[in-house]
């Protein structure tokens, strides 16, 4: 039988299968508040399967920390009440989710956040760029921000963590990784800090550690998962010694007890990974999650290995919304149209079509308000 469908264990949850929807930008939230609508009820429904675990996409606990016009918060109860359709439907076709809670730090610009500068650990600009507006414009020249406004920030995380449980969600997923605020504190190469937040690596993870420690006080730490990106070079993000300092992350999450610990890979040039699943396991005692570029083959070998739980797949689940049935009965996969990825409305987002041999017909937006 394959590995990918023998049953797994996470945190409280029991699924049927190792097949994970990766959190995926989709920049389909409604409105200046960036409010989940019938599209994203329809999209996150349409991918639920029976017993399997979808980890919705990279949410901003504030309004001070979003990367993109167009993608979801949670810092409002309007956002609750936005995303208490999406669990609903989810939870109709018998899946599993959990939300991905971020915040953008240096990795944002002035019109997203109501013309506030935006901060991160240092005064290191990021690279890319943002959407705002319709168009991309480079991320703006951020201010390092003061010891004193930390607490503030970490207490945003439990709020959004709060809101999340009342939302519906089955857990949650710090966002530490690919550039992001807590990855932008643990990695050397964006943070420069002398006080108690920067310089070892004890104290360039504590921010990640603490955030951490904010989700569990609302969820436990069994019900909330981490992502990490030990080798990526996104947004301009760099570690002069990755293997020490994500090995140090991987050990102390290990004795704290998560859900889960999400790997997400990067390939160097020389085709290899630097630091991955195989590299951190030892580190970490708990179920691994490992993601970026997999297909069936290389996801059975990673968990024939032991060096991963379970596999996230992230651009095969935007094409194929019954991905999970495809894999296992070896059914054709649908390419995904780039160009409509992040453009807006229905195409290339819900109209992408289940296989008619595994179609099984899922809970849709109109369902749930028929339902009231």
């Amino acid at each position: 039988m394959s590995k990918l469908f023998e049953p797994v264990k996470i945190g409280p949850y029991n699924l049927s299968h190792r097949v994970v929807m990766a959190p995926m930008t989709r920049l389909r939230a409604v409105g200046p508040l960036g409010l989940p609508g019938d599209l994203m009820v329809d999209y996150y429904s349409q991918r639920a399967s029976e017993g399997g675990l979808l980890i919705a996409e990279s949410t901003s606990i504030s309004p001070r920390g979003i990367a993109h016009k167009g993608s979801p918060g949670l810092y409002m109860e309007a956002h609750v009440a936005a995303w208490k359709r999406v669990t609903a439907a989810v939870h109709a076709n018998h899946g599993r989710i959990f939300l991905q809670l971020a915040h953008a730090g240096r990795m944002s610009h002035p019109t997203l956040i109501g013309g506030a500068v935006p901060a991160g650990p240092s005064a290191i600009r990021s690279e890319g760029k943002a959407f705002v507006d319709g168009e991309l414009v480079p991320y703006s020249e951020p201010r390092a921000l003061h010891l004193s406004e930390i607490p503030a920030i970490l207490a945003e995380y439990s709020r959004a963590a709060l809101r999340a449980l009342e939302a519906g969600f089955d857990g949650v997923e710090l966002h530490a990784a690919n550039g992001y605020l807590p990855d932008q504190f643990l990695e050397d190469g964006t943070n420069r800090r002398t006080d108690t937040y920067g310089g070892s690596v004890e104290n360039r993870a504590r921010f990640l550690l603490e955030a951490f420690d904010m989700l569990a006080f609302q969820w436990g730490a069994n019900r909330v998962g981490v992502r990490i990106s030990p080798t990526s070079t996104v947004n301009g993000m760099h570690d002069s010694n990755p293997l020490e300092t994500f090995s140090y992350v991987a050990t102390r999450l290990s004795e704290l007890g998560p859900a889960y610990l999400h790997i997400a890979e990067r390939k160097g040039p020389d085709g290899t990974v630097a630091v991955g699943s195989k590299e951190l396991r030892p580190f970490f005692s708990g179920p691994i999650i490992v993601a970026s570029g997999y297909d069936k083959s290389r996801a059975e070998e990673a968990l024939s290995s032991g060096n991963a739980d379970l596999i996230a797949f992230g651009r095969p689940f935007v094409s194929n919304p019954d991905l999970p049935r495809r894999i296992r009965d070896d059914l054709p996969l649908t390419p995904h149209d780039a160009h409509t990825l992040y453009v807006g409305g229905p195409v290339g987002f819900t109209d992408y079509s289940a296989h008619p041999i595994s179609y099984a017909g899922a809970v849709t937006a109109r369902d749930i308000a028929m339902k009231g």
